[in-house]
């Protein structure tokens, strides 16, 4: 699933995925739509905007693990982004992808990286 409020963001992040026929992507642009079609054990990874409008993305990982508490997570972000949420205490978060998004190919191996740990 990718949640993201900039349509141009997921609709290159959904084309790239889909190019590589290993993956099935939603994506949402509004992170409380994002959050009321989630459903424990649907996705193996969330790629999450970290600043939306009405929820940012902090809050929605939040809400998403009271309801799936092993789904992987990575956080959309800019660098100043990325140096704030390292910060945080988000044990199991441990990969920001770096926007913009400079290298498709980085994408989809980190993707498959984070798919293919183990818990």
């Amino acid at each position: 699933m990718i949640a993201d409020d900039d349509p141009d963001v997921t609709l290159i992040l959904k084309d790239v995925f889909l190019y590589d026929d290993r993956f099935k992507v939603d994506s949402f642009n509004n992170p409380i739509l994002a959050l009321k079609n989630f459903q424990a054990g649907s996705y193996d990874l969330l790629i999450i905007d970290i600043n939306m409008p009405q929820m940012s993305g902090f809050d929605l990982y939040e809400k998403i693990r009271e309801i799936d508490n092993k789904v992987k997570i990575r956080f959309l972000a800019t660098e100043s982004e990325i140096n704030f949420g390292d910060a945080l205490p988000l044990p199991d978060v441990n990969c920001f992808i770096k926007k913009p998004i400079e290298n498709e190919e980085m994408v989809i191996k980190q993707v498959t990286e984070v798919i293919g740990q183990t818990e």
